[in-house]
């Protein structure tokens, strides 16, 4: 099995990965990026509601996005995955400042409720990103 086109992107400036996996991975003009939840770098735990863990989720995927020389704007799906639909507005308030600015169009997105997440997390967010 061979790894080339596949290149492995990560930062201090988010949570490492805490399993077999990487923070984001650049295969030609595209990064893939892994969920991101609200712990913030170094912090061993989360902490706050809906609206601060989607602040900190954005800014640890929005570090990520950085580590490889791209922005929020370079960002074409997501996928939300929330503990409680009923978060759904309050996690969108959040989002649409970091996806949807004046001018700027939003990523696709699909949004959907699980059972669980890591460390219990409210929510966590995956992104895609290609260079414009």
């Amino acid at each position: 099995m061979s790894d080339m086109g596949k290149v492995a992107v990560s930062t201090k400036d988010a949570p490492a990965a805490i399993g077999p996996y990487s923070q984001a991975i650049r295969s030609g003009d595209t990064l893939f990026c892994s969920g991101q939840v609200g712990r913030a770098p170094g912090a061993e735990k989360l902490e706050g509601d809906i609206k601060q863990q989607t602040k900190q989720v954005l800014e640890n995927l929005k570090a990520v996005l950085g580590a490889a020389g791209l922005d929020m704007v370079h960002v074409v799906k997501t996928t939300v995955f929330l503990k409680d639909m009923n978060d759904f507005a309050a996690m969108n308030e959040i989002y649409a400042t970091y996806f949807a600015p004046k001018d700027v169009v939003p990523p696709a997105r699909s949004t959907v409720q699980v059972a669980r997440l890591p460390m219990d997390a409210l929510v966590e967010i995956e992104a895609i990103a290609k260079e414009l």
